[in-house]
């Protein structure tokens, strides 16, 4: 049996949970570094428990898919606002030279995540100073890589938005993304050394111009000189990708996928978290995971179907604007997707009109349809998270050893994604006290009890409508939040014979 070792940007269900599911759906057996050398939202992991776990189970394993921040600054969060030095960060590195000494035959698949640049002003997830100073430094960022771009007529703004930033806090903000860009610089050597088998490096939160753009074309730059783009993917994207390179690592192959857009001109609408249209981040995610575009759907491995947004994502639900517009049909699209599933494809579906959860009305059209066929499900956070997630799903498809596993990640990808994300979360909001989006505080138990109350007989009566054919069992345990907001929940499901 294929044993696959992951070290996860943090515990969350979509980070840990959805990429072991889809390995063991596979038959692989999945090892996970213990809990409490993992990181817990913005508390750091422990590197040297991480590190001593590596070099114990790596010599009898055959695949490792690794978070470069979790392994050198204790998680992806904890990788934005710890002060550990590059010398020290570039030893923890040093690890997987080590262990690709001690197995030469393990195949290691890293990913590393651009400093992001928050739309909002978190200072939980953030620098402590983000939540004061966050719309400057986002200001900075923009005017520093218009310059760039631009030339000199851009320096006077550039100028303007660093007058504005206390010079501490803006050399501090720059210094821990000049620390982490040089560690995504040495990743890249690892690649070109054999160590790596590939290398993904994301762009959490981007936008058309900003510091990760500045960033992302020095490591484009720099894949240019080393010649390794066989190996190498820069594109936007961040807690998807274990599920990406897990699908990319137990599927070798190249996989053929057709793309269905709700619209015609799908592929060009906007969004909201990423610096390119759709389309293009369709291509860059497919090529992520190892797959690309099929032109029909009856030599394809899967159908992917993505709905778009008609011109541009939208936060706020019905918005009539510039989501649900004359520029998409979605009667139409649902026809199609139940038109590939009594066809006997694999079909994935992949939501992203809304960022942060299912479309609603979608969900609603979508009910008289055998959702249980599915191969996969995804409409949670960013578009590049949703499709990553969904694309895994349908690559792995025809690999699937363990139906009740596959279920099992289907189903938990329903209901976080479209119950809770769509509309539970907001009834629970609704039910608290003016409740942070940063931390609940006090309220987080009352939260916690709303939660049970509302999504327990919601998952009960999903499993009914569209799974309860699959002559399969369902253990539904205590929902809770992953961490001290509404922001993400925990829905302990068990599929099994």
């Amino acid at each position: 049996m294929t044993r696959l070792l992951l070290i996860p940007p943090d515990t969350r269900p979509a980070t840990l949970t959805l990429p072991t599911l889809l390995a063991q759906m596979t038959g692989v057996e999945v090892g996970v570094p213990p809990n409490k050398a993992l990181p817990y939202f913005s508390t750091p992991g422990d590197t040297a428990k991480l590190r001593g776990w590596l070099l114990k189970m790596a010599p009898v394993s055959d695949v490792l898919v690794v978070c470069l921040e979790t392994l050198t600054l204790g998680g992806m969060i904890p990788a934005r606002r710890v002060s550990d030095s590059l010398s020290e960060v570039l030893a923890r590195l040093e690890v997987l030279n080590e262990v690709k000494r001690l197995n030469p035959a393990l195949n290691i698949y890293a990913f590393g995540v651009v400093v992001r640049v928050a739309h909002d002003n978190d200072p939980h997830e953030e620098k402590p100073y983000y939540g004061e100073w966050g719309r400057q430094l986002r200001a900075y960022g923009v005017a520093a890589d218009r310059l760039a771009r631009h030339g000199e007529g851009e320096r006077p703004a550039l100028e303007a938005a660093q007058s504005a930033l206390p010079p501490e806090i803006l050399a501090d903000w720059l210094s821990t993304r000049q620390r982490n860009h040089a560690l995504h610089l040495a990743a890249l050597e690892l690649v070109k050394s054999g160590v790596l088998a590939h290398l993904c490096l994301t762009l959490d939160d981007t936008a058309e111009y900003g510091l990760a753009a500045l960033d992302r074309r020095a490591l484009e730059a720099r894949t240019d000189a080393l010649e390794v783009w066989d190996r190498v993917d820069i594109y936007p994207g961040a807690d998807e990708v274990p599920c990406a390179l897990i699908a990319r690592a137990l599927h070798p192959a190249r996989a053929c996928a057709h793309v269905v857009y709700s619209g015609l001109d799908g592929a060009q609408a906007k969004l909201i978290y990423e610096d390119r249209p759709a389309g293009e981040l369709v291509r860059a995610q497919l090529r992520a995971a190892g797959c690309r575009i099929a032109d029909t759907p009856e030599v394809a491995d899967f159908v992917l179907m993505v709905n778009t947004p008609g011109t541009r994502q939208a936060n706020v639900q019905p918005d009539f604007a510039t989501v649900d517009t004359a520029q998409r049909h979605l009667p139409a699209f649902v026809d199609r997707l139940a038109e590939e599933l009594s066809a006997g494809r694999r079909v994935s579906l992949a939501d992203i009109a809304y960022p942060n959860g299912a479309e609603r009305r979608l969900w609603a059209i979508l009910q008289p349809l055998p959702l249980g066929q599915l191969a996969g499900y995804s409409a949670w956070n960013t578009a590049g998270n949703t499709l990553g997630s969904a694309i895994a799903f349908g690559k792995l498809a025809g690999q699937v050893t363990n139906r009740a596993v596959q279920v099992q990640a289907l189903l938990s990808q329903m209901v976080d994604d479209a119950l809770y994300q769509a509309f539970v979360r907001p009834e629970v909001r609704a039910r608290l006290h003016q409740p942070s989006p940063f931390d609940l505080g006090e309220q987080r138990g009352a939260a916690e009890q709303h939660l049970r109350e509302v999504i327990t007989p919601q998952i009960e009566a999903l499993w009914a409508r569209h799974f309860a054919d699959s002559k399969l069992k369902l253990d539904v345990g205590e929902a809770h939040l992953a961490w001290p907001r509404l922001f993400t929940g925990v829905f302990p499901l068990e599929v099994s014979e």
